[in-house]
């Protein structure tokens, strides 16, 4: 075998380990449905910044919780509750030291623009009678915006009466969606998700007292040096200022 040949399967070898190397310095994040534009904006500022690719994974924080406890290459999880992040810290999956309460939302009730309807946001309001057709939000038993609203629905008085027009989504962009299309007549999302679209509008506010704090937990899932930077940079001013935009609000910086 001649030298040229030699220093061509050399430069390719190391070139081949390059390639794999870089694609392990990559940050992955798992994160919330609700969480989708602010954190592509972020992600694409942070690698401006740092020159630390981002790859970003979004769906209900249940789905993402289970991918993570099977093993799935997550550097950093957000969930939408601490209900998710609890789980996966309580099976060691997550790095309990890293966890940070980072931002807060609101949940609110829309219908398709320009077919609101009066709502009162007390107990009393005949809920079910102010509206003929589905309520859509996600799953009440596991997705984190549904089991908000199954809490807010009771304290009010409300799920007893609306419950069968209920119709559970994997995520709260999905639950947005019908209600975009019409396919829902209402729908209990984020106020954040809310504000990301021109064909709903937002028709009441949940009072804070009537579900539990909503609360988007952050934590490290490997011990990723590159992980670590990017879950610090969420908590400084350029990022705190993009979430802010978006309508979230700030519990730490």
């Amino acid at each position: 075998m001649s030298m040229h040949t030699l220093k061509t399967i050399s430069i390719t070898a190391i070139l081949i380990l390059w390639g794999i190397n870089t694609a392990f310095a990559d940050v992955t994040v798992f994160a919330a449905a609700s969480l989708t534009n602010a954190l592509t904006d972020i992600g694409k500022a942070f690698e401006a910044a740092h020159n630390i690719p981002v790859k970003l994974s979004f769906a209900s924080s249940s789905a993402l919780a289970k991918q993570v406890e099977q093993g799935a290459p997550a550097d950093v999880f957000a969930s939408a509750d601490t209900k998710w992040m609890d789980y996966l810290d309580n099976k060691g999956k997550i790095n309990h030291d890293s966890r940070t309460n980072l931002l807060g939302n609101t949940l609110v009730v829309i219908a398709p623009q320009g077919k609101g309807f009066p709502v009162t946001m007390k107990k009393g309001f005949n809920f079910a009678r102010a509206f003929k057709g589905k309520l859509c939000t996600g799953v009440v038993e596991s997705v984190p915006v549904g089991i908000y609203a199954k809490e807010a629905l009771t304290r009010l008085g409300w799920w007893q009466s609306i419950q069968r027009r209920v119709v559970g989504t994997e995520d709260v962009r999905a639950a947005l969606n019908l209600v975009e299309r019409g396919e829902c007549d209402a729908g209990i999302v984020y106020e954040t998700d809310a504000k990301q679209s021109k064909k709903v509008e937002v028709i009441g506010r949940f009072p804070a007292d009537t579900h539990a704090p909503i609360v988007y937990p952050f934590a490290l899932v490997t011990q990723s040096g590159d992980a670590k930077k990017f879950l610090d940079y969420l908590k400084q001013e350029p990022a705190a200022e993009v979430f802010a935009r978006y309508g979230f609000k700030l519990l730490e910086q």
